[in-house]
């Protein structure tokens, strides 16, 4: 009778002593809300006690989507604790567990991308119950995109299944009257993609069904106002955007590189915080901009999923507050195409192009965005093409032309011939600015050496194009900082004309990847001092920084005949960084300046052109928007 006492105390002391995870609410409206995971009972807790969040709730241990350590909660070291998280839908419900994770169990070799030893799943310690997303509330990841056609605009959205959807829009908020559109469904799979990560356990998520329809005779320059959705599966919150205007003689954009998606857990790839950053100051100044139609441009660098493809239900749920009021247009990057069996790969190549896309070689970018044009490239194996490789459109005074800097653009290519025929084609007297936006630089004074071959390539074959078709602007990002340049020709800074002396209009261009990824290159050294932090700053490059605060660093203004008539060193008449008070007064607030002149603003983050079509007035005069900051 003793011993069968004691035995019983013991069983109840190990039940009272098992640690204890629990999760509230167990269901959540939509992308973003949190849950509150509690925990107690952790006997003698450790720095590696972590917290996996896991998608589907049945993923084994290794496939979490992401991890926190205990020790965030202030109170981990009682046994007891709390963390608060916000949670995006993956069309899926979440669990999550808790483990013990020892010192004598971390393995360096078995690390994430960022070179952090992954935490170990031997020692299970508590599991939570689900916990879900309300049924009814409608489609997210919402995302506009021009269609390169008169009084249309596109709108992309996420959904969990196939059923009908639509696009019901109208100029007065919940006035839709007869003005629907019906959405074209689409999905990929996981044998779509091309190598690992994506195609495996570790990395794959379903996508859920990809919408796409087209919202068509709209007036130029109107605010409308549209939901997303269907009646039995419910619609979205109401949504606006200000169409385009083509006999605007106006062209807003904000424009960046390499963003990526910020997350609320450590995972397997690294994530950008700065993006957060830069959404929030576009919401901001798009605010400033009140009833003006603007759009976003983001050269490649998209998601940083690489192959994670949870990451891509990040990042759209990131950026659905910008996307869902502007168009948001992108070209590829390395990070969304470039696996080991690719296509288009050179001998020449073999340093550059190579497994950035974590084997996703293009599927989830081209199946999420549709741009203007039908450019597509063929991925040699079972997966669809790779769409949105190069496409044009106008924009007010501007032409807008974007490029692949991951598939083919020599002479005899698709792409070339479409760069060709389209700078050829541009109608100055209509809009006399053209802008040309890539990923890879065709310049740089980065340290960055395995990219040589291909800007020897892009400076043989696509400069003499820039240059005999007079591009007023060249952008670039995959270097993670901001950099402009002279006009510029082989290496050779033009003439500006600043002393009445003879000028030449050459394309300025301006590396602009510093939205997001803080991987940050070291700049060129001296040739001969290569091992020295000694890096001076080339004459061609006239401003250079690696800050990202949402403040304006540099600004420079372009006539629409090519000469740059700011953003230089009036003393020695040569181009040159704007002055630090100087640049304060081209802050957002007062940039509208009258004139038929391309206005860049380096607010580090990203980068806002204005660009003004208006007969040029007298003198300058900028017409005063907004002065607080928000």
């Amino acid at each position: 009778m003793i011993m069968l006492f004691f035995f019983l105390l013991s069983l109840l002391s190990q039940t009272q002593s098992k640690p204890i995870l629990t999760v509230t609410p167990r269901t959540v409206s939509k992308s973003g809300d949190s849950v509150l995971l509690q925990w107690s009972g952790i006997d003698s807790p450790s720095k590696l006690d972590w917290l996996g969040i896991y998608s589907p709730p049945d993923s084994s241990h290794d496939n979490f989507i992401g991890y926190k350590f205990l020790s965030s909660s202030p109170t981990w070291e009682s046994g007891s604790g709390s963390i608060s998280l916000p949670l995006t839908s993956l069309r899926s419900n979440y669990s999550f567990r808790i483990f013990r994770w020892t010192e004598s169990e971390v393995d360096p070799e078995h690390h994430d991308q960022d070179h952090n030893p992954l935490p170990g799943t031997n020692h299970l310690l508590a599991e939570s119950e689900g916990v879900g997303f309300e049924k009814g509330r409608g489609p997210e990841q919402i995302h506009l995109a021009l269609t390169g056609r008169e009084g249309e605009m596109r709108v992309m959205f996420v959904a969990e299944d196939p059923e009908e959807r639509q696009v019901r829009y109208g100029e007065k908020e919940g006035e839709w009257g007869d003005e629907v559109a019906v959405a074209r469904a689409g999905r990929y799979e996981r044998e779509d993609m091309c190598h690992a990560p994506a195609n495996e356990s570790v990395g794959w998520r379903d996508p859920g069904w990809i919408f796409d329809a087209v919202m068509s005779g709209l007036k130029g320059g109107i605010k409308y106002y549209y939901q997303v959705g269907s009646e039995s599966k419910g619609w979205s919150t109401a949504h606006s955007f200000v169409s385009s205007n083509t006999s605007s003689n106006e062209a807003i954009a904000f424009l960046f590189g390499d963003m990526g998606t910020a997350t609320p857990y450590l995972t397997f790839s690294r994530t950008q915080d700065e993006s957060i950053s830069t959404i929030k100051w576009i919401l901001r100044d798009i605010e400033a901009l009140g009833d003006k139609p603007t759009f976003v441009s983001h050269i490649g660098d998209i998601s940083y999923a690489r192959g994670y493809s949870w990451l891509w239900d990040e990042f759209f749920n990131l950026i659905e507050p910008v996307a869902s009021k502007v168009p948001y247009h992108v070209c590829i990057g390395n990070h969304e195409y470039d696996w080991p069996s690719q296509p288009w790969r050179p001998e020449w190549s073999n340093s550059i192009y190579g497994t950035d896309g974590g084997g996703e070689c293009g599927v989830p970018y081209s199946l999420r965005f549709n741009m203007p044009g039908n450019s597509s490239e063929p991925t040699g194996t079972r997966a669809p093409a790779t769409r949105n490789l190069y496409y044009s459109f106008d924009m007010g005074p501007v032409h807008f032309v974007y490029m692949s800097t991951e598939t083919n653009f020599l002479p005899g290519s698709n792409q070339y011939n479409f760069l060709k025929h389209d700078l050829e084609s541009v109608d100055r007297t209509k809009t006399p600015f053209v802008v040309v936006q890539g990923h890879r630089p065709m310049y740089t004074t980065s340290y960055e050496s395995r990219d040589a071959p291909l800007r020897e390539r892009m400076l043989e074959h696509l400069e003499p194009l820039f240059v005999k078709n007079n591009v007023t602007l060249a952008l670039w990002g995959h270097v993670h900082r901001y950099e402009r340049f002279c006009p510029l020709r082989n290496f050779t800074c033009g003439s500006m004309g600043l002393k009445e002396e003879g000028w030449e209009a050459l394309p300025v261009h301006v590396v602009i990847g510093m939205a997001g990824q803080d991987w940050q290159p070291t700049w060129e050294p001296r040739p001969d001092h290569p091992n020295d932090p000694v890096y001076p700053q080339p004459k061609r490059s006239l401003f250079r920084t690696g800050n990202h605060d949402g403040e304006v660093h540099d600004t420079v203004e372009i006539l629409a005949s090519g000469q740059v008539i700011n953003g230089v060193d009036h003393d020695i008449g040569e181009v040159g960084p704007v002055l630090e008070g100087e640049a304060m007064r081209y802050s957002f607030s007062k940039y509208v300046w009258g004139g038929s002149v391309l206005v860049l603003g380096g607010f580090i983050g990203y980068v806002l052109g204005f660009v003004s079509h208006a007969r040029k007035r007298a003198g300058r005069g900028w017409t005063f928007l907004k002065n607080e900051e928000t």
